[in-house]
C-alpha cells in the first residue's frame, strides 16, 4: 500500500487551479492513506506553466504531456484540459501505466470514449471522471436518502443547469465555443454534469428526445481567454456549438425526466438544480445554495407537512466532519477536495473508483443519443456501455 502518490497535472487554467488547490488541501483536512506529491504540472506555454508551478506548489513543470506521462516519478495523470485532448492524453497515460483522473466530459464522442475506456482497462490502472457535484455534501445526502427509500419510487426528475456568461453577443470566442475543441456547447459542458447527477441519483437513462439551438452564431475573435473570461482579438469567428439544449428522457427504472442546459440565462450564474419527485416525497437542490437540501415527505403529519430545508453542514453529513464546525458552510472548491480524497484512497486500497471511465462513457452516450434524436426527429435509444 503506497504512502505517497506522485501526481502530474495537465492544464493550468480554470481546472488547473481547482485541482491544484485540492491536492494542496486534501491531506491537511483528511487522513489520507497515501498523500499526494505534486510532482509536475504541464502546459504548452513554458513560461506561464513554470510561473503556475511556483505559485501553486508543483515541484516542476513540463511543456509536453508526452514528456510528463513518460516520467518514472509520476503515478497519476490528472487531465484538466479541453475535451478534444482527453482521449489522446488519457490513452497515452494508461499505456505508460499511470492512473488517470480526467475532467468531464470524458471524450468528444463515443468512439473516443470506447478507446480511452479500453486503454485503462487493458492497462489495469485506476480511472475516475471528475463529476465534482456528486461530492457536494447535500448531494451525497440526497443519494443516501434516496437509497434509504425516504422519497419512495421515483417518478419525475428535473435537471436544470443555467449560466449567463455568454448572454452578451460581444463576449469573445474561446475554446468552449468551437466544436473542434469542445465537442458541443452547453449540451456537453453543462449537460454532462446533469446527466451524471441523474445517473447517480435516479439511474440509467434508456431513451431521449431533444433539441438544441445556437442563438448567437458569430462573436468577436478570441484575443486572450482564461476560465470564463476573455478579451477580443481582430475580426470575428463563427460559433460552432449550441447555446442551449432541452430534452426529455425515459429512465430504465420507469421515471420520466426533463433536462435543460444553457449559457444564455440572464441572472443565472451557476444554477445547477435538480428536483426529484417520488411516491413518498421530493428532494430539491441547487448549487447556488449548495449547502441546503430541500425535503418534502408525505409521511409527516398533515398539520406539519411542507418543505423542510436541511443544512447539510453537520458532522453527520458526508465529508463535513473533516472541515469546520457545524454550520460553517462549504464552497465550490470542496467538491474537488472530496473527489481527490476518494481517488487517492481508492488507489491506495486498490478499490474501484467512481464515477469511472465507464460512467464517463455512459454520459457521452446520452449526449450523443440526444443528437441522434434531433437528426431522426424522434426518440433515440441510449447505447449501453459495458
Amino acid at each position: 500500500m503506497p504512502s505517497e502518490i506522485n501526481v502530474g497535472l495537465v492544464g493550468y487554467k480554470f481546472m488547473g487551479k481547482a485541482h491544484s488547490n485540492a491536492y494542496m488541501s486534501v491531506d491537511k483536512f483528511f487522513d489520507c492513506t497515501a498523500k499526494p506529491v505534486m510532482k509536475a504540472v504541464c502546459g504548452r506555454n513554458a513560461t506561464a506553466v513554470a510561473e503556475f508551478a511556483q505559485r501553486w506548489g508543483w515541484e516542476s513543470a513540463e511543456s509536453s504531456w508526452e514528456s510528463l506521462v513518460a516520467r518514472d516519478d509520476i503515478d497519476l495523470i490528472d487531465i484538466g484540459t479541453p475535451g478534444s485532448t482527453h482521449a489522446e492524453i488519457g490513452i497515452g497515460a494508461a499505456k505508460a501505466g499511470k492512473h488517470v483522473f480526467c475532467e468531464k466530459p470524458l471524450a468528444m464522442n463515443m468512439d473516443e470514449s470506447r478507446r480511452i475506456l479500453a486503454a485503462v482497462r487493458d492497462a489495469g490502472v485506476k480511472h475516475m471522471v471528475n463529476f465534482n457535484y456528486r461530492r457536494v455534501p447535500a448531494v451525497s445526502l440526497a443519494k443516501q436518502m434516496i437509497d434509504a427509500d425516504e422519497i419512495g419510487e421515483i417518478r419525475h426528475a428535473r435537471f436544470t443547469y443555467l449560466q449567463d456568461w455568454l448572454v452578451d453577443p460581444m463576449f469573445p470566442m474561446n475554446w468552449r465555443m468551437r466544436a473542434e475543441s469542445a465537442g458541443s456547447g452547453a449540451h456537453g459542458d453543462l449537460g454532462a454534469h446533469s446527466i451524471d447527477m441523474a445517473r447517480f441519483l435516479v439511474g440509467d437513462l434508456e431513451s431521449v428526445v431533444g433539441q438544441k439551438k445556437t442563438f448567437i452564431t458569430e462573436r468577436p475573435a478570441e484575443g486572450t481567454s482564461s476560465g470564463l473570461s476573455a478579451t477580443a482579438g481582430e475580426g470575428t469567428e463563427q460559433v460552432t456549438v449550441d447555446d442551449c439544449s432541452m430534452w426529455l428522457a425515459k429512465f430504465a427504472g420507469g421515471a420520466l425526466g426533463t433536462f435543460e442546459a444553457t449559457r444564455l440565462a440572464p441572472g443565472r450564474k451557476n444554477f445547477n438544480r435538480f428536483e426529484i419527485n417520488g411516491s413518498k416525497g421530493t428532494l430539491v437542490w441547487c448549487f447556488e445554495d449548495m449547502n441546503w437540501l430541500k425535503f418534502y415527505s408525505t409521511e409527516c403529519p398533515e398539520h406539519a407537512q411542507g418543505f423542510r430545508r436541511i443544512m447539510a453542514t453537520d458532522d453527520c453529513h458526508p465529508y463535513v466532519g473533516n472541515w469546520w464546525p457545524p454550520g460553517h458552510i462549504l464552497g465550490y472548491e470542496h467538491g474537488f477536495v472530496h473527489a481527490v480524497y476518494d481517488l487517492l484512497e481508492d488507489i491506495a486500497h486498490d478499490r474501484p473508483c467512481l464515477p469511472d471511465f465507464r460512467d464517463g462513457a455512459q454520459v457521452v452516450a446520452v449526449l450523443e443519443a440526444v443528437d441522434q434524436s434531433m437528426e431522426a426527429g424522434s426518440w433515440a435509444n441510449v447505447e449501453r456501455v459495458e
